[in-house]
């Protein structure tokens, strides 16, 4: 995993020095207002997010440069408000051999989030084990559709993600390229569904509005910036 040696506080202080010494944070025009686009992480702090089932964000995720980040493993975060269609954008960066994700229309009703949101894979595609499988690689929709291989940026690198929900329509974007689209609900939807161990969750996939979360419980270094939504009518 990444940097084994150093301790949580020290990964802090180095890798976030690297981190803010690249791109200022939260660039956003009068036109992305204009079209609809709002924050969902203001840089500052941590308002609007909790913990997965409790009201506070674990300790362990910190705002440091206007950068949100977890050092090690820790619980999973999601956003105070729900969405049903919608466009979100965020800018990841990701330790040697790290692993997580970004899950949307979930609920906090189970034991984990990913037993009803569908994620967008987070990960070291050349270190982390995961990376051997296209189906659970950078950018997949985790164990159901693959993502092509040789977008995503080396570990510590920036990526730039998107993701867009509408109706049972979605898509993964990265570094200005769609890796994939599927709909939800449809009969490849439900093979894969049936085929994986989703298929022990009857309500994964299923919910039409829920939470956007944030996977915390990988070791390794995790950032994300430059967090943005736009509803979709």
């Amino acid at each position: 995993m990444a940097w084994p040696a150093l301790t949580a506080a020290t990964l802090l202080v180095v890798g976030i020095a690297n981190l803010t010494a690249q791109v200022p944070a939260h660039p956003r025009s009068a036109a992305d207002r204009k079209a609809g686009w709002r924050l969902l992480f203001d840089g500052k702090s941590t308002a609007g997010w909790r913990g997965y089932k409790t009201d506070s964000v674990p300790a362990a995720w910190q705002v440091v440069g206007g950068i949100l980040t977890k050092a090690v493993a820790t619980g999973d975060i999601m956003t105070q408000d729900q969405f049903d269609d919608f466009e979100l954008r965020f800018d990841w960066q990701i330790a040697a051999g790290g692993n997580s994700g970004v899950f949307y229309r979930g609920t906090n009703e189970f034991d984990h989030i990913y037993w009803t949101g569908p994620e967008y894979q987070l990960l070291d595609d050349a270190a982390a084990p995961d990376g051997r499988n296209r189906l659970t690689s950078a950018g997949s929709a985790y164990g159901l559709y693959p993502a092509p291989a040789g977008i995503v940026k080396s570990a510590g690198e920036w990526n730039s993600a998107r993701i867009v929900v509408r109706g049972h329509h979605v898509e993964h974007w990265m570094n200005g390229r769609k890796l994939l689209e599927y709909e939800l609900l449809s009969p490849d939807w439900e093979a894969k569904v049936a085929a994986s161990k989703f298929s022990l969750w009857p309500k994964y996939g299923r919910v039409p509005k829920g939470y956007i979360g944030i996977q915390g419980d990988h070791d390794g270094a995790l950032s994300l910036r430059n967090i943005q939504i736009r509803e979709l009518r």
